[in-house]
């Protein structure tokens, strides 16, 4: 599969078999991260592997849950798909670096550029593990400041995303997209 073709055929997927993933294809799916861009090559990104039921049982109890118009509390979809998965990679990022001066001054009005940073290497992933027939769903929507103490991650550090690495059990359809003329313009903002 090239990279066009990766980039446009990738979908969240939220179910999955309980089918295992071998080492091999997590390596490959970790080092498609590993070469991500990064502000200065800082690379400020990283990767903790949960292989672990009960950690990742904790883990998907951080996500948050959602309340519908009838009053119902829902569970995100993003719980169960982190229990059935056999792999959860959890993405976090040394503070300070990305976007900072040697003193940690950040250099740009964004501040701390490690979101950035860290969205080139979970892209990166993302589309590695497609391109491997597997599925991935990045998860935003959870109390990271829980998640990272029960993963460990110490002081500087963010944890910033996490997503299920699995088999897809489902085939969602492509979503629309935006005519390029509506995105993209010519010399100035607006100019099409």
């Amino acid at each position: 599969m090239d990279a066009l073709e990766a980039i446009k055929t990738r979908r969240s997927i939220r179910k999955y078999k309980s089918t295992p993933v071998d080492d091999k294809a997590v390596q490959a799916v970790l080092e498609a991260g590993r070469w991500a861009p990064s502000w200065a090559n800082t690379q400020c990104w990283r990767f903790i592997v949960v292989r672990d039921s009960k950690i990742k049982a904790e883990v998907a109890d951080t996500l948050s849950r959602f309340k519908r118009p009838d009053g119902v509390i829902v569970e995100n979809a993003g719980m169960k798909a982190i229990n059935t998965v056999p792999v959860l990679i959890v993405v976090c990022a040394q503070m300070g670096r990305s976007g900072c001066r040697p003193d940690g001054e950040t250099v740009t009005d964004k501040g701390d550029w490690y979101m950035f940073d860290t969205a080139l290497a979970v892209q990166n992933m993302v589309l590695a593990a497609h391109a491997l027939g597997l599925g991935t769903v990045i998860i935003g929507a959870f109390d990271a400041p829980r998640a990272a103490a029960i993963l460990g991650v110490p002081a500087g550090y963010s944890l910033v995303t996490l997503f299920p690495l699995g088999v897809p059990d489902e085939e969602p359809k492509i979503r629309p997209r935006k005519e390029l003329s509506e995105i993209a313009f010519y010399d100035k903002f607006g100019v099409e």
